[in-house]
């Protein structure tokens, strides 16, 4: 049983208004130290609110906010957080080490250190080269790798990620999915908010799915596309009557003649599904389990809440 002092994020019954406005209605989350945990939703779903009242840049209306054991507004916590916002506004008349050592200053960073540490960082992020190139000739996808070195700087033990890879190529990416993979290699906790359900589901260890305000569900990110399979089935000889009762195992759609799709609680049930269908006298050519994406299982936890 995980305690709070082993969370990195803890957040109970958070909420934010904003007049008659409800950004934020009851947010519940707890986030493991040294995971790199994926928080996601639709626009307007209230990820970039709670996100700062984790860092104490919004009060909320109710609840509390826990960050590495302090509450948001304890100096100390906050001197060990990291944090790239998704609209960040540079001082563009700097060169790229002057921004990084006037940034490293302002965490406190030793100036011995911060000799040390900047260069390290640009190198880190690609930018070694570009190191007495202004801000105002770089171009999107550089600012988005500055800003993340500069979230680096003081060495933080929790990252908060804002869109990280938004306007980056590529091969920017994959620097930026190495870069999290690195540190969570270091037991640093990376709280990821992202629209890129695709980089999410190459770096992340858990996701929570939030929906007006409130987390719908959570797990491991591995654990969350198993349990939602689908197999793809080639069949002979399946009657009217056996086409209904494959309804028992999950949803059903046929894509032409002799080939539809099952949709599964869980690959567990494929045995069964296979036995069943021998048991009526189907003739089965090929099964094949398809693992869903995270974005089709992100569509799934989205539709299904709509019904709700």
């Amino acid at each position: 049983m995980t305690g709070p002092s082993d969370l990195a994020i803890r957040a109970e019954g958070l909420r934010k208004e904003y007049g008659r406005t409800v950004a934020v209605a009851n947010l519940n989350l707890a986030v493991e130290r040294g995971e790199v945990f994926g928080f996601l939703g639709p626009n307007g779903a209230g990820k970039t609110t709670s996100l700062k009242m984790f860092l104490g840049l919004v009060r909320p209306t109710a609840g509390a906010a826990h960050i590495l054991g302090s509450t948001p507004s304890d100096w100390h916590s906050r001197t060990r957080v990291g944090f790239l916002p998704e609209h960040f506004r540079f001082q563009e008349w700097l060169r790229a080490a002057e921004f990084l050592e006037v940034h490293a200053h302002l965490y406190g960073v030793a100036p011995a250190v911060s000799r040390q540490r900047v260069p390290e960082l640009l190198e880190l992020t690609g930018l070694a080269r570009h190191a007495d190139k202004p801000l105002r000739d770089f171009s999107k996808g550089m600012l988005q790798r500055i800003g993340l070195a500069q979230a680096l700087l003081n060495e933080p033990e929790l990252v908060f990620l804002d869109e990280p890879t938004s306007g980056l190529d590529p091969l920017g990416r994959r620097l930026v999915r190495d870069i999290i993979r690195s540190l969570r290699a270091r037991g640093i906790t990376v709280f990821l908010n992202s629209h890129l359900l695709s980089e999410i589901e190459v770096t992340c260890d858990r996701v929570a799915f939030i929906r007006q305000g409130e987390v719908v569900q959570t797990g491991r990110l591995d654990e969350l596309l198993a349990a939602g399979a689908e197999v793809e089935l080639r069949l002979e000889g399946l009657s009217p009557e056996s086409m209904q009762g494959l309804s028992r195992f999950g949803p059903c759609e046929k894509l032409d003649a002799g080939r539809l799709v099952v949709r599964l609680e869980s690959e567990a049930q494929v045995p069964d599904l296979v036995a069943w269908l021998s048991a009526q006298g189907v003739r089965i050519y090929s099964v094949i389990p398809r693992r869903l994406s995270l974005e089709e299982f992100f569509m799934r936890v989205m539709e299904g809440e709509e019904a709700g």
